[in-house]
């Protein structure tokens, strides 16, 4: 079982709070479980996000802790594994006795965690943009949801470029599949022609890209404008980007839009050819706010290492973390439904500016960005948004347009409108 909660009163906990000697009276430290892959092929994203969550936890410490007690990072590593996910997710709640994980990056790896986090009744901060069509009472989803990166990036493709045939390039899982599904039926909608819409999926570390892209190259063969939606995750973008360049294809050509790339990607790659290519995500490290510019110092200081740059994935486990230190000092426990209970309209300020909230379908409202890769690797900010509201369930599928997620009134993650009931699942979606 999960470890029993840490409990201050109110008043103890302001006296204590920024103390080092309330930190040494703590008979144990609150656990944070960091469940990111460190090996294999989706550490080039995740390892990164390992090392924020240390700077996180460091710099909470440094603070005088949380409830009077210093945090533990529990780092594992689940190897790119999927079902090594839940494995490890298991031990960090069972025999680490964590009283929070953020972790997970694919969303075949958040799939395979899901039910061992709501059997044990833990709490997982999940930082990355997703598909959608999930809502677990156990799970906030502080990265995007369609409604704030993939359909904000076609509107993009349509209203601003003119793209006119649409090619969904995905690693073959469940976010590229269930995304694209989503997509397809957007692109209908607006008038796209069915066979001017190509979608093809390749597995984790693909790196023969060469029929691919000449297959994305023939699609303009008419004349018509052609787009790639990018849902390729890991190093596959490594020699999908190569490829590109060895073709030829500059942005002016076919524009790529990525959802999952950004700056961390970018830094092990040539992008000399890449220039103008674009990526939709919450956050971008160019954005020039104050915030940002303190949130980078703070990183290059830690990390030591002034070529390490920061991405959205890092932003979400930097509002999440805070939101949760909050919830946690609001609540006086780290008990798990009191912290669900207290984390609902929390804010706290977006990187880019602004402020994200809490909402009780467990997204956070995120305003989208869409940015052109320079020569250097960064992104150069060319749309913004006010903050979106996230949407668990999409309003482009007919079976989910009727579903609502809310867990603070309703108690229910899939409120049916229609039948005015509520589904309850407790495992995959």
């Amino acid at each position: 079982m999960a470890q029993t909660p840490k409990l201050v009163t109110l008043t103890t906990a302001a006296l204590l709070a920024s103390t080092s000697f309330a930190m040494a009276e703590c008979a144990d430290p609150i656990k944070v479980g960091v469940l990111h892959s460190l090996s294999g092929s989706m550490a080039i994203s995740e390892t990164t996000l390992k090392d924020a969550m240390l700077m996180l936890v460091e710099s909470q410490n440094a603070a005088g802790g949380l409830l009077g007690c210093e945090i533990e990072a529990v780092v594992v590593d689940p190897a790119s594994d999927w079902p090594l996910f839940a494995e490890k997710a298991r031990e960090l709640l069972t025999v680490s006795e964590v009283d929070v994980i953020f972790g997970n990056w694919t969303s075949v790896s958040r799939k395979s965690v899901l039910p061992v986090i709501e059997e044990l009744n833990g709490l997982l901060f999940y930082p990355v943009q997703y598909e959608g069509e999930e809502s677990s009472k156990n799970v906030f989803y502080t990265g995007a949801a369609p409604n704030q990166q993939a359909i904000p990036a076609v509107d993009y493709y349509l209203d601003e470029l003119g793209v006119e045939k649409f090619a969904l390039l995905g690693t073959d899982y469940v976010y590229p599949r269930t995304t694209n599904n989503i997509l397809e039926s957007y692109l209908i909608d607006k008038g796209i022609a069915p066979e001017d819409i190509f979608v093809n999926y390749t597995p984790f570390g693909h790196s023969d890209w060469a029929t691919i892209v000449g297959d994305v190259v023939a699609l303009g063969e008419d004349g018509k404008q052609v787009g790639v939606i990018s849902t390729i995750n890991g190093d596959a973008n490594i020699g999908f980007y190569k490829e590109l360049a060895a073709a030829d294809v500059s942005a002016d050509d076919i524009p790529v839009v990525a959802f999952s790339v950004g700056e961390e990607e970018l830094s092990g790659l040539d992008t000399t050819n890449l220039v103008g290519h674009l990526a939709a995500w919450n956050y971008f490290m160019s954005a020039d706010t104050p915030e940002n510019a303190e949130f980078i110092a703070k990183w290059k200081a830690f990390i030591g290492d002034d070529a390490r740059v920061t991405n959205d994935p890092m932003e979400a486990h930097y509002i999440g973390f805070n939101m949760w230190v909050n919830a946690v000092e609001a609540a006086g426990t780290t008990d798990v439904d009191a912290v669900r209970s207290a984390m609902y309209g929390q804010t706290f300020p977006n990187l880019t500016g602004g402020m994200a909230e809490m909402l009780p379908n467990h997204h956070l409202t995120k305003p989208v960005l869409i940015g052109e890769i320079t020569a250097d690797g960064q992104f150069d900010i060319i749309s913004q948004t006010e903050p979106v509201p996230g949407d668990a369930w999409t309003d482009f599928l007919p079976e989910s347009a009727v579903l609502v997620s809310d867990w603070k009134d309703l108690g229910c993650g899939m409120y049916n409108t229609e039948t005015e009931s509520c589904v309850q699942l407790t495992s995959n979606y």
